[in-house]
């Protein structure tokens, strides 16, 4: 097959797009052409292989983006067996388009992740949500579906097929424990940010708090004052390959989410990665964290917003060394044998192949 994989709104780095499924499909001798908004991010093009840079759809600045993939879509989706979107809006940039092989990966509930967008003015995301739900039945009868989550099914009529955001297992993985616990992922508000600060704060310099990924503009600044202040260490972004090879030996992984309608039933990829590498997990009550920490028992489970939990459950496992390795050891058992890529990986290449034979 001949692949264009198209984004607009995210990173040319996305560990789901880059380091999953265009690995995959490489692997399997497929070409790929990445189209995503390298210039947006401040990434450089990939030279293995090809990738076209196209604006990023930003917060309210998002036509001038559509309207780069739309004519993109017009011009030269004929090129290619499979046009492999990733983002809700590029639905409306491919209407019209009369290409058998159109294919749309579902990340998120869209719809649900509306409240969530400072950017959008509160009167009109009821209009927005209704607008996303009208798309995605629309898609649901063009275009070839992937859904990143068994629950994201109930959103349409038809069986699509599932590639879970799972993760990828190291080689080898024998390092000592050290003093540190890990975030990886992007950082906001939402996300558990302002209580990561504080938890560095009270743990500084007994116990680091190592945050790894880009921070949003609503924390950006208390993050860099933090860093400065030496109550954590903020890397920033990091290529995917490099921040999971800074996981392993820490006492824990942070996933602290807000109690919010689109954390509800996704399953975080940053829990699977912190149990694939050998990481204790510390994780708020969404139901989809819990029943991956609690249902294999790899972590602890702390109330929203509650640092006094999250900093008894960081003590507890940097003084009880033998229950922190056996946490870890059971996450690292459920990726192997419930949650490993590599049988994701399989079927989101046979499912594009099978969208391509259509042509």
């Amino acid at each position: 097959m001949d692949v264009l994989v198209l984004t607009v709104v995210h990173d040319p780095e996305d560990t789901r797009i880059r380091h999953k499924q265009i690995a995959a499909l490489r692997d399997a001798g497929h070409a790929v052409t990445l189209a995503a908004p390298f210039s947006g991010y401040a990434r450089p093009l990939p030279s293995d292989f090809r990738s076209i840079d196209v604006p990023r759809a930003h917060g309210l600045n998002r036509l001038g983006a559509l309207r780069a993939a739309r004519n993109l879509l017009r011009r030269r989706a004929a090129d290619y067996d499979v046009v492999l979107m990733h983002d809700p809006e590029l639905l409306l940039a491919a209407s019209g388009l009369d290409h058998p092989g159109l294919v749309w990966d579902v990340h998120e509930d869209t719809a649900a992740a509306i409240g969530m967008k400072p950017w959008l003015p509160r009167p009109a995301r009821p209009l927005a949500t209704g607008l996303i739900r009208y798309l995605e039945r629309r898609a649901e009868r063009r275009t070839t579906l992937l859904l990143a989550e068994e629950g994201y099914a109930r959103r349409f009529r038809g069986d699509h097929p599932v590639i879970r955001n799972s993760a990828a297992e190291p080689e080898e993985l024998d390092v000592p424990v050290d003093n540190r616990v890990v975030y990886l992922g992007r950082i906001t508000l939402p996300r558990g940010a302002r209580e990561m600060l504080e938890l560095g704060r009270r743990l500084a310099p007994e116990i680091e708090v190592h945050l790894i990924g880009n921070a949003d503009d609503d924390c950006a600044d208390h993050v860099r004052e933090a860093h400065d202040a030496g109550h954590v260490h903020w890397h920033g972004f990091v290529p995917n390959d490099q921040a999971l090879g800074r996981l392993p030996g820490a006492l824990a992984g942070l996933s602290l989410l807000h109690d919010q309608p689109n954390y509800a039933h996704s399953r975080p990829t940053k829990i699977l990665e912190y149990m694939a590498y050998g990481l204790p997990v510390v994780t708020t009550p969404n139901p989809a964290s819990t029943e991956l920490v609690s249902g294999h028992d790899c972590g602890v489970v702390v109330p929203f917003g509650d640092v006094d939990a999250v900093e008894a459950a960081v003590l507890r496992l940097s003084s009880d060394r033998a229950e922190r390795d056996r946490l870890a050891a059971a996450g690292r058992k459920a990726v192997t044998e419930h949650y490993s890529w590599e049988a994701d990986a399989g079927l989101f290449v046979e499912t594009l192949e099978r969208a391509a034979a259509r042509r």
